[in-house]
């Protein structure tokens, strides 16, 4: 199926956007929002990665292992952690870092522990059920809606704070931000009914839609307060 290799096509892009980013950061290295976001990209492509070698060279459990772990847990917290640090006092932000590592590192280690229940793998599609340790998938969504609840919320907060302000601009790319966000959530929510594609189409269009409000963003060089995810 085309649809299959839509990843491919994710990663790369997710390569091209994290080198932006990283330019970024290096121009203002105390930027920590910026830092969050770098890593976030750079995980959004890892996972992706593992879609992509399911792709072509089939299905493992490690690879499928290092999926769930890169895409349920890692796919939208770094990212979110970025809103964090622009919307929170350092040391506040500092200390939810510290919980949410540890939550992240903690439902790590229980997926690689977990043993796999190969009998429910059906044509090469990989998704959360095969783990006989069910509890871990009620693990995700706390972590999932951590993510949704500063990446995109914080995103349509500065929305509302930039049509106020009449910058249409940073406006606009708030709302791609959000929409860029939710995106993949909503294609999260199909793999556990088995559609692993619109999970594919719906990560590719989110980071082209996040990087989209970014490069808007960028490219108007006004000056933007704390709140905006491109401060400079």
């Amino acid at each position: 199926m085309i649809s299959h290799y839509i990843p491919i096509f994710t990663t790369i892009f997710c390569v091209f956007f994290f080198v932006q980013l990283y330019r970024h950061w290096r121009a203002k290295p105390s930027a920590l929002h910026i830092f969050w976001w770098m890593l976030g990209v750079f995980f959004y492509g890892a996972g992706t990665v593992t879609e992509s070698i399911n792709t072509l060279f089939g299905f493992s459990v490690s690879n499928f292992k290092a999926w769930y772990i890169l895409g349920a847990l890692l796919g939208g917290a770094p990212l979110a952690q970025g809103t964090v640090y622009l919307f929170m006092e350092k040391n506040r932000a500092h200390k939810l870092t510290a919980v949410l590592v540890f939550t992240i590192l903690s439902a790590a280690v229980l997926v690689i522990l977990s043993p796999v229940d190969a009998s429910l793998i059906r044509d090469n599609r990989m998704t959360g059920k095969i783990l006989e340790w069910k509890f871990i998938r009620y693990i995700t969504p706390f972590i999932n809606l951590y993510a949704f609840a500063f990446l995109v919320g914080g995103a349509a907060l500065s929305a509302v704070k930039y049509y106020r302000d009449r910058r249409m601009k940073h406006y606009i790319g708030n709302i791609l931000i959000a929409i860029g966000g939710l995106l993949p959530g909503i294609g999260g929510s199909f793999t556990k009914f088995g559609y692993i594609e619109v999970l594919y189409v719906t990560e590719l269009l989110g980071i082209l839609l996040i990087y989209a409000g970014y490069h808007m963003m960028r490219k108007s060089r006004t000056e933007m307060p704390a709140y905006a995810f491109t401060q400079s």
